[in-house]
């Protein structure tokens, strides 16, 4: 007996309602972004497996220390290449909402006046930096994983903003 295969679907995602390009420029300022999904990605997982799966990564982000010493100077042009330059320096990920919230921060920044200045240059890095740091300690000290298996079970991308977590926790010595 065979198994089933599943092939992957086509999936485009778009950032904003607007199907028009007018003058886009080089790098489209629609972020468009095509991505194959598996079929098996599409599938319902159920309720409690998630809860589970987002309860299991909310305690343990908990457990990861915010950085002590920061205010390094990191050139950056997005809120999003700030976040990855900061995932590299400090060697820890970003809590999944961060990583919504600085993509969010990137969006709302099309068709501003100033949206092909580096961002560098309109805010100091070391108050950027901050800024993500403060978020980030909000999102790992108080989220609730019950809201994050939601927003999960609603969105069958979610997995593209989880980063990899290969940091060892280091119990505490009380």
């Amino acid at each position: 007996m065979e198994r089933p295969r599943s092939s992957p679907e086509q999936v485009n995602i778009l950032s904003d309602d607007s199907s028009s390009d007018d003058g886009a420029g080089p790098e489209s300022k629609r972020l468009r972004t095509a991505a194959e999904i598996p079929q098996r990605a599409l599938q319902i997982i159920p309720e409690d497996v998630m809860l589970g799966k987002a309860q299991t990564y909310q305690e343990y982000m908990r457990q990861i220390p915010i950085p002590l010493l920061r205010g390094s100077v990191v050139p950056f042009t997005s809120w999003t290449g700030l976040g990855t330059s900061l995932k590299q320096l400090y060697g820890q990920p970003l809590h999944y909402l961060t990583n919504v919230h600085l993509r969010q921060l990137d969006i709302l920044r099309i068709g501003a006046e100033d949206e092909d200045r580096p961002l560098d240059t309109i805010i100091p890095p070391p108050k950027a930096e901050a800024s993500i740091w403060l978020i980030e300690e909000v999102h790992r000290l108080s989220s609730s994983h019950h809201h994050l298996a939601k927003l999960w079970h609603n969105d069958p991308l979610h997995h593209i903003f989880i980063d990899p977590i290969f940091i060892e926790l280091q119990k505490p010595s009380r």
